[in-house]
């Protein structure tokens, strides 16, 4: 029999649900190099695809990460693969022009079609499936807005979206909350630290050194290179990527200045039954919602558990505090848990851009790739071979993105005062204009 709300956090665990089946690596004693020829920033899928690409290419290549190894984003998303770009070809058009808004369109698709010939490559097993994605419809209007941007997808020359009507839904949700919408058949889930254990396997296998706890604490222009100080000594690498993402911090604050790290929020049910899990998604979408202010949820790649995240706080929060808020919004949605057990609470940042795009490019020598706008796990994969393939002056690295500007705002240096105003904002417009 379920219970109270304080009984069904009673046994939360306050760390990913991932980890249960793929813990992040365990810190060995490895000598730190004096000279490589790559040095990455960052441990997550973009670095780690990188350092794949510059080692299969010859180079020497170190991984440093101030956290433990894996620690990041890369093993606390949802696991939803898409292709990942978010803003739409007139938008993009109107930027940068009617071919190239097309190409950076396609590069997001790209991106898609890399995730499982990037696993195939690497022989690594992280659940990948082709199930689709259910775009819910939180009012009449939102399921009009939808359809009618399906509509203008095929127009572009982008693939069609099936329309779900109101009538229609409980084959894809056994829900109230929404009022129809939209699957885009192509996308897909995995298992997030599954992924990274793999990458980190194939990495080593590599022979790429990876060092955790030992975050990089100043660079510097030395030559034709970097000297890179950390806590365990001095290294000097010919090339240097920031591959921080959610997690850029003063170390470049070229960079920071140009993402905005936004916390979400993540909860897993305690198991239940295989068909009462079933019932709830029937056709093992991802799912996520219409909303400014997103929710997205899946059943778990074992079908036992409902995996839910979104924002669930104003303002930056830890896990604990966040949990009762998301754990409504998650009974919001499917009434019918209401009292079911947590098992897992937890939260990541994830990198907002100003423009919504994601950047590649090199500042003052410094390569970087970044500002995935929470779908980062395709472009992360696919921007990180491609920087790699650029560090390695391989011509098939280059990319739509190459050569655009990264926008930042005055009087932004990396702590987003901007959020909470922003987010209570977005929330009126959600509930009563949208």
């Amino acid at each position: 029999m379920r219970t109270s709300q304080d009984v069904a956090f009673r046994s939360c665990r306050f760390q990913p649900y991932w980890l249960n089946d793929a813990p992040l690596r365990p810190e060995v004693e490895t000598p730190l190099p004096l000279h490589v020829d790559l040095l990455v920033v960052g441990s997550g899928y973009t670095g780690l695809a990188a350092a794949l690409q510059a080692t299969a290419g010859g180079m020497s290549v170190l991984v440093l990460d101030r956290g433990p190894i894996g620690a990041g984003c890369s093993t606390r998303n949802g696991g939803q693969v898409s292709s990942s770009v978010k803003p739409d070809y007139s938008t993009l058009a109107m930027r940068h022009g009617p071919d190239h808004a097309y190409r950076i369109r396609a590069e997001g698709w790209q991106a898609l079609a890399h995730v499982p010939e990037f696993l195939a490559q690497h022989g690594i097993d992280a659940d990948w499936r082709q199930t689709g994605r259910y775009c819910a419809a939180h009012s009449p209007r939102a399921f009009d807005k939808l359809r009618a941007w399906g509509d203008q997808l095929v127009k572009d020359g982008e693939p069609a979206l099936h329309v779900v009507k109101k009538a229609d839904q409980g084959q894809e949700l056994d829900s109230a909350r929404y009022h129809g919408g939209v699957v885009t058949p192509s996308y897909g889930s995995l298992h997030p630290a599954k992924l990274h254990a793999g990458m980190v396997l194939a990495a080593e296998r590599a022979g790429v050194t990876l060092i955790g706890n030992c975050g990089a604490t100043a660079i510097i222009r030395k030559g034709s290179g970097f000297e890179v100080t950390t806590p365990r000594g001095v290294v000097n690498a010919r090339n240097a990527l920031i591959a921080t993402n959610g997690y850029t911090s003063p170390l470049t604050p070229w960079h920071q200045r140009r993402v905005i790290p936004i916390g979400s929020y993540m909860l897993a049910t305690a198991p239940m039954d295989k068909e009462e899990c079933a019932r709830l998604i029937p056709k093992d979408r991802m799912v996520i919602d219409s909303r400014n202010v997103v929710i997205y949820f899946r059943r778990s790649p074992d079908g036992q558990r409902i995996i839910f995240g979104g924002r669930a706080s104003l303002s930056e929060s830890d896990s604990a505090r966040s949990l009762p808020r998301l754990y409504q919004m998650l009974i919001d949605v499917f009434p019918q848990l209401n009292g079911i057990a947590i098992s897992h609470s937890w939260n990541g940042f994830v990198a907002y851009t100003f423009d919504e795009l994601p950047h590649m490019g090199v500042q003052d020598g410094l390569h970087y790739c970044m500002g995935y706008c929470g779908s980062g796990i395709s472009l992360s994969l696919y921007f990180g071979t491609r920087m790699g393939q650029q560090i390695l002056g391989q011509a098939k690295g280059a990319t739509a993105l190459d050569g655009i500007p990264f926008p930042t705002r005055p009087f932004y240096a990396g702590n987003p005062w901007f959020l909470k105003p922003t987010f209570v904002y977005y929330q009126i417009k959600d509930k009563f204009f949208s």
